[in-house]
């Protein structure tokens, strides 16, 4: 969850092109202001301004470092990436500041794919050479014989949403699909049309590799001169998805030896392309300067998507394509979200009820909830008790992250059984990790009409809704008390608004959960504590909405 304040209307920063789709979707509920081509300095001086924004929308070009995060801290809480690769954003800075990163993952993927196939008919049927040649007056057709896809073996190197749709494709040229992905089960490559082969048996036997991963620590140069002299000689080779994951200078070389056939290259380690770069006079190449996602539906698709993701996370819901926060599939998010908020509140409840610093949280997911991801849980309820107790933003994107910096204790627990609920979330704070279960605070709840409500606080069971200001009342089970505490509040000028009472056993302890529509002042809360049937009072604030 992000900060309640930004349900309202933000300030949205848009500093590279975006389809006019997404920003028209971001106006219509925020403040949007597009600064394109700003230098770098201006950038970080807008950002820094007094009145800052609350999300800054890039593409592929600005780079989103801790320079960056520190001049938009305290009010920058997302970066929209109208693009699939975050290879620009340091997402561990970001997330280190609490800011969600999202991104547009699906809206270019048939773009991306299509060029590829489109820089694969170009390279081995030879067309631009071709097309320069007639350019030139020239008629040398026995000069650019070309090679037909089908009977080829094609070897896909990651085979995400890109891959398998460039897979897709290749199998309607009748080409043989094999692809190398430590991600994916066989069963899933097979979905697809690919045989998965580990990478040694994919680099000797393809006759055309294409690359589609993200550019990662382990993917950076990953086809470096090992690599291309494993390959099958005459290989052709294709990047459509980012610079650095093949070594340029090699694979220069490798084309200038005619070990490799051809290449058909769209992103480079350097963009715009380095003048020096040795794929300029490297022969058999097809290059295209990023073009992999410019396509007028492409980019409307991705404006579209980055914008729904950006709007999400400012009306302080966790969206799918969050890069560094815990996300669920979009059918489950509805029915989870009401259990997120319920995880924050009860944490809010146990950090006010704690007598003793937190040192272990546990956690237990019963009913149906138990059956789903529950990371966003974990982060609302370590926000929830952590929030209040740093200056530094608690939220569903580092939550994890400040709990181990912390030295917070963090189990989880699954269980199917949750009666009476559908559902029940169950939290336990303790001073040490070895009392969780033992001697610290325990709340349950669960969701009502998609509102918070309390099920049972330390073995007494109530059912109360988790909202606003409420009194806390351990009290011997007899006669006058509930009376007494309505009179104390009375006289005060204080309306409760609703009571609920539990107790352990007939004539012993017993528990009021009485909420009311004003503060509770210190005078009042005194002469509560001071009943001789009371044996403590406590008041909590609870968020309202």
């Amino acid at each position: 969850m992000l900060p309640a304040r930004l349900a309202s209307v933000a300030r949205i920063l848009v500093v590279e092109p975006v389809a006019q789709a997404g920003i028209d979707l971001l106006a219509a509920a925020h403040e949007t202001d597009v600064r394109l081509n700003l230098t770098r300095s201006e950038l970080l001086n807008l950002l820094a301004d007094g009145s800052g924004y609350d999300a800054v929308v890039v593409r592929s070009q600005t780079r989103v470092d801790e320079e960056f995060l520190r001049a938009g801290i305290p009010r920058l809480s997302v970066v929209g990436v109208a693009s699939v690769g975050t290879d620009r954003i340091d997402l561990g800075a970001a997330t280190a500041a609490g800011v969600m990163v999202v991104n547009a993952p699906t809206g270019n993927t048939i773009a991306a794919a299509e060029h590829t196939v489109a820089l694969m008919l170009a390279m081995l049927r030879r067309i631009p050479a071709a097309d320069a040649s007639v350019r030139r007056g020239e008629w040398e057709r026995d000069s650019f014989t070309g090679a037909e896809l089908r009977g080829r073996v094609l070897g896909i190197i990651g085979l995400g949403k890109i891959g398998k749709q460039v897979a897709r494709r290749a199998l309607a040229f009748d080409m043989k699909v094999m692809a190398y992905d430590p991600y994916l089960t066989a069963e899933q490559a097979s979905e697809a049309g690919a045989r998965l082969v580990g990478l040694p048996e994919l680099l000797l036997a393809a006759d055309v590799i294409s690359v589609h991963t993200p550019l990662t620590k382990q993917t950076r140069g990953m086809i470096g001169a090992p690599q291309l002299d494993a390959m099958k000689p005459g290989v052709h080779l294709l990047n459509v998805a980012r610079g650095g994951i093949i070594d340029e200078a090699g694979l220069a070389e490798a084309l200038a030896s005619g070990h490799v056939a051809g290449a058909a290259i769209d992103v480079f380690a350097t963009e715009p392309m380095a003048p020096d770069n040795p794929l300029r006079s490297a022969p058999n190449t097809v290059l295209t300067p990023h073009l992999g996602a410019s396509t007028r539906e492409a980019q409307a698709r991705v404006g579209h998507e980055m914008a729904e993701q950006v709007a999400m996370a400012l009306s302080g819901v966790t969206p799918p394509y969050a890069v560094n926060a815990p996300a669920v599939a979009a059918d489950i998010a509805p029915r989870l979200r009401p259990y997120v908020e319920l995880s924050r509140r009860l944490a809010v409840l146990a950090r006010q009820l704690a007598i003793r610093p937190i040192r272990a949280i546990g956690l237990t997911y019963a009913g149906e909830i138990a059956a789903w991801d529950p990371s966003p849980l974990r982060t609302a309820a370590i926000a929830g008790l952590l929030e209040a107790v740093t200056d530094q933003r608690v939220n569903a994107v580092n939550a994890d992250l400040v709990a181990r910096q912390r030295g917070l204790t963090v189990s989880e627990t699954r269980t199917d059984d949750s009666e009476p609920w559908s559902s029940l979330v169950t939290l336990s704070i303790a001073a040490s990790s070895s009392s969780v279960d033992a001697d610290g605070l325990r709340l349950a709840g669960s969701t009502a009409h998609g509102r918070a409500h309390l099920t049972s606080l330390d073995g007494f069971e109530i059912d109360a809704e988790l909202a606003g200001t409420i009194l806390i009342t351990r009290h011997h089970d007899r006669p006058g008390v509930v009376g007494a505490v309505g009179t104390i509040l009375a006289e005060a000028g204080i309306n409760i608004s609703s009571l609920e009472l539990s107790r352990l056993s007939a004539a012993g302890e017993a528990m009021m959960f009485v909420s009311v529509d004003e503060r509770v002042d210190p005078g009042t809360l005194d002469r509560l504590r001071t009943h001789d049937a009371i044996l403590e009072a406590r008041l909590v604030e609870l968020p309202r909405d």
